[in-house]
């Protein structure tokens, strides 16, 4: 389980593309404070971390993504996948006992959003991303979404279309300075909307 607040920004050292995918990641994290088996949120997506070594800054370790997500995701299906060189937000599980400071993130993301117009408003950037009919009807105004793990307010739904402001703090700290007009963003729908659009289908 996340919150959706990036803690730091890994960048991608190899990847391999056998039976499965896999990939090396370095980043700054303790390294005697991060288990093997430990859940790490990579872009939004909750991967188990594994084959750790110590580094001269930080720490690599290796992750392994299944069918289902690459299927889900942004990590192969996207203008920018993952490549050696390629920087990813990252954000530890929750521990028992941390502030809640984003929205319940589950690292389970639901599709792809892309980026279709940014514009700035004094020092914040309004955006505004286009998503399946699918997903739209499950993003509501003022509600939350995450966006390559990053948790963000909804502004306003307009037909296959939403929009979130992203704060200079937020730019500053994660990669979503490096963000472009057509790149394509994992997206997890609030985990309350998921469940009530269940209840509706099983009512029908």
């Amino acid at each position: 389980m996340f919150t959706g607040l990036i803690t730091d920004i890994g960048t991608l050292v190899s990847v391999k593309r056998s039976k499965i995918f896999n990939a090396r990641i370095s980043c700054n994290y303790n390294y005697a404070e991060t288990s093997e088996g430990a859940s790490i949120c990579h872009d939004g997506v909750c991967l188990t971390i594994f084959n750790k070594r110590k580094e001269k800054k930080g720490f690599s370790y290796e992750v392994e993504v299944s069918d289902e997500t690459i299927s889900k995701s942004n990590i192969i299906q996207s203008n920018k996948p993952w490549e050696i060189g390629k920087k990813v937000n990252l954000e530890k599980s929750l521990k028992i006992g941390d502030e809640l400071g984003g929205h319940i993130v589950t690292g389970h993301v639901d599709g792809i959003a892309k980026l279709i117009k940014s514009e700035k408003i004094d020092e914040s950037h309004k955006l505004t991303f286009e998503c399946s009919e699918k997903l739209i009807k499950l993003i509501a105004i003022k509600g939350s979404v995450a966006l390559n793990g990053t948790s963000l307010t909804v502004n306003d739904v307009d037909e296959n279309l939403f929009t979130v402001n992203i704060i200079p703090h937020t730019q500053k700290i994660t990669t979503w300075k490096d963000s472009k007009t057509g790149d394509q963003f994992n997206l997890e729908i609030d985990l309350l909307a998921r469940y009530i659009s269940r209840l509706q289908e099983n009512r029908n």
